[in-house]
């Protein structure tokens, strides 16, 4: 089986329209529908629509329950200036399906045990970044017992070995921050165990435009957008 990963879509519906067009058999989304981007409402209804799995993101849970995002300093302001349009725009059966998201998602399929969450397996706040420390690994699958863990929210897309782990980051969809601004997501084949990061450029003409006609603080949104970081 070929399961396509996506992760922090943030309300950017071009490029979740883009990831989804590569060829998959399933999709799992690992949380952050909202927040940032300018069509949330579309991209929850896509996700609602199409019946896809998905994780609880921190964002999900600040919008869908008004608790603290827990994001760090320097994006933090983004968050909350976009929150209240977040909410303008979405509908209230839309923040009913952010708030029953699940923490996380398991599943075995051709004898592999896995493991999809948003930050770590310990708090979806919590980041597994690519440099992470194995001691720090260590204390944060401690408690899970998976082949692969597939988790989001640092917006940096990695394939790291740790034990007889695997653990895989597909980066953000509608959002990245690594440098490079086109969408990311992995296929992960369940036959073979292999897994492929996969960028797609998708319109962002588009979504700019809809960030700069209806959004806050819309010069440094779309700014973080075409410079991906």
């Amino acid at each position: 089986m070929r399961i396509l990963l996506i992760s922090d879509i943030h309300g950017n519906k071009e490029a979740l329209d883009a990831v989804l067009d590569i060829p998959h058999d399933k999709v799992i989304c690992l949380g952050d529908l909202a927040d940032y981007g300018p069509s949330p409402s579309d991209c929850i209804d896509l996700i609602m629509q199409q019946g896809i799995e998905t994780v609880l993101g921190n964002h999900d849970a600040a919008v869908g329950s008004g608790i603290e995002c827990g994001c760090g300093y320097k994006y933090k302001h983004l968050s909350v200036a976009t929150r209240d349009y977040t909410r303008e725009v979405i509908t209230e059966e839309q923040m009913e399906f952010l708030r029953q998201l699940p923490f996380s998602i398991q599943k075995e399929i051709d004898g592999l045990r896995l493991y999809f969450t948003h930050g770590s397996p310990r708090s979806n706040y919590e980041y597994m970044k690519p440099e992470i420390p194995e001691s720090e690994i260590e204390e944060m699958v401690s408690e899970i017992d998976a082949d692969v863990l597939f988790i989001g929210h640092s917006h940096h897309p990695f394939i790291r070995k740790f034990q007889n782990m695997l653990i895989i980051n597909p980066g953000s969809t509608g959002q990245p921050r690594d440098g490079d601004w086109r969408a990311s997501c992995v296929v992960f084949d369940t036959s073979s165990s292999e897994a492929e990061i996969i960028r797609c450029d998708y319109d962002m003409d588009t979504t700019c435009k809809k960030i700069k006609e209806n959004m806050p603080n819309s010069d440094e949104l779309i700014t973080i957008l075409k410079r991906g970081y």
